[in-house]
């Protein structure tokens, strides 16, 4: 990005003292700095209910740096002075109205109406309050249609169920227009991730067998080592449905299914995604009570924040499967859980077994290709192929075919995905976010099984801390 072109910009964090803020946004913006992808006339203003001066929060922004990127003090002491602060608090207007003087006083100063985002880096449960005092306090009203735009920024989870989705998404309606909207799913920011649209559908050796003709089954695994940690209060009555089945498996499920988008952008992609998650079926009493299975880790109710009596789940399985011409029938496993041996996310398609077959006379053996997409800790993919093993007989082994991303790209940066989600939100490109009818359709699947698990009883099994398989 040529930074002189680029018109001046502030970018407001509501929640700027949280854990997200020091994790996430201050690093990502920092590189975003440090590689010239912000304007000259760039400000970011803090905003939280701590009582701190400008200087002390430039202070608290230079600790945050200092321990998530490497660089020169000099370098972190320049990024700090784009940090400004002011105090508010969520639920009482006087705040906004401060704020809203503040960047009245920066537009004056630069003599431009200045572009604004508004990152509600919060709680869940505040999004109600926050958008509603940001309405009415006019700060998220343009200038002019000429002049500068406004763009809002929540994360998931979008809601706790659908109805709280629409709730929130009426909120959003009334207030924004959709193209001001950037529902953040970090997922969706990962290079590897990315990389699924350039492996499907840039590779045409692929194309024929992707579908229900070629695929006998499909599994998407996110597993997490660690357990809730500081979380608890949050995760308590979400569980791992609500908390990475609803939008980080399923935007995967998205992406390995999706037909063939007619452009490379926003419009396109997330058309093609709604497609997929219109196909899966509401699941019924029966199939809830045979294809799914919850579980919880040994301890959790011992963790801290959380309810010693709780039911929340911290693992989930569903077998499933979509509902369309390209993929009826083929079984899809979506599968999680906290507490786990490893942390793994990868996506398994198992490619049908061809008929007739060049195989060995006499042998009944179910020759397969397996494909495993792999998104972290390793990023690649590994095909399994069947080879004649040397020798005078036809003896097949299987081998192993393995494309490590990091490796083939050795010398390349890797954004992380906050910085690529930042840049998209600036440069106005939606391509990777989720869509206000990808959160409904996603909803619809996720609560009939959460309903279900209700009503017909689907027992919560124990699980060990370390485990590598649930047996429930």
């Amino acid at each position: 990005m040529n930074t002189k072109d680029t018109l001046p910009t502030v970018f407001v964090i509501l929640g700027a003292t949280g854990d997200l803020m020091r994790r996430k946004l201050v690093p990502a913006l920092f590189h975003l700095y440090e590689e010239g992808n912000l304007s000259s006339l760039f400000q970011v203003v803090g905003f939280s209910k701590d009582s701190l001066s400008t200087e002390q929060f430039q202070q608290l922004v230079r600790e945050m740096a200092e321990v998530k990127v490497r660089n020169s003090l000099e370098n972190i002491q320049s990024f700090s002075r784009f940090f400004v602060y002011q105090q508010g608090v969520f639920e009482e207007k006087e705040g906004y109205r401060n704020l809203a003087e503040f960047l009245g006083m920066k537009d004056n100063e630069w003599k431009i109406c200045s572009n604004k985002l508004f990152y509600i880096a919060a709680s869940p449960q505040r999004y109600h309050i926050i958008l509603r005092n940001l309405a009415v306090s006019g700060l998220t009203k343009p200038c002019s249609p000429q002049e500068g735009w406004t763009r809002i920024i929540v994360e998931k989870p979008f809601g706790k169920d659908l109805k709280t989705a629409q709730e929130l998404d009426q909120l959003l309606g009334k207030l924004f227009r959709e193209e001001q909207i950037y529902r953040v799913d970090h997922y969706l920011g990962k290079e590897t991730v990315q990389n699924i649209l350039a492996f499907r559908f840039s590779n045409s050796f692929l194309q024929d067998s992707w579908n229900a003709r070629g695929i006998e089954g499909m599994s998407i695994r996110l597993f997490e080592k660690e357990g809730v940690g500081e979380r608890g209060a949050f995760y308590d009555g979400i569980g791992a449905l609500r908390d990475v089945g609803q939008n980080h498996v399923l935007q995967l499920l998205a992406l390995f299914c999706m037909e063939v988008p007619g452009a490379f952008d926003g419009d396109s992609l997330r058309r093609e995604r709604v497609k997929v998650f219109k196909a899966l079926p509401a699941m019924k009493s029966k199939e809830i009570s045979k294809f799914t299975r919850r579980a919880q880790y040994q301890g959790y109710t011992r963790e801290k924040n959380v309810d010693p009596h709780s039911q929340t789940e911290t693992y989930f399985r569903l077998q499933t499967s979509l509902d369309n011409d390209a993929w009826k029938g083929v079984p899809i496993i979506l599968e999680s859980g906290k507490g786990m041996k490893e942390n793994l996310v990868e996506v398994e398609v198992v490619f049908r077994h061809p008929t007739p077959c060049l195989c060995p006379s006499g042998e009944n053996k179910h020759y397969r290709n397996i494909l495993h997409y792999y998104i972290q800790p390793q990023e690649g993919i590994e095909m399994s192929l069947w080879v004649k093993k040397p020798g005078p007989e036809m003896i097949i082994e299987e081998r192993a075919f393995l494309f490590d991303y990091k490796q083939a790209f050795q010398g390349e940066e890797f954004a992380d995905p906050y910085e690529r989600l930042l840049l998209n939100i600036i440069q106005g490109d939606q391509t990777l976010f989720v869509s206000t009818e990808e959160i409904m359709a996603s909803w619809k699947f996720v609560d009939a099984v959460l309903r279900g698990w209700d009503k017909t009883g689907v027992p919560l099994v124990q699980y060990p801390r370390g485990a590598s398989v649930i047996e429930t």
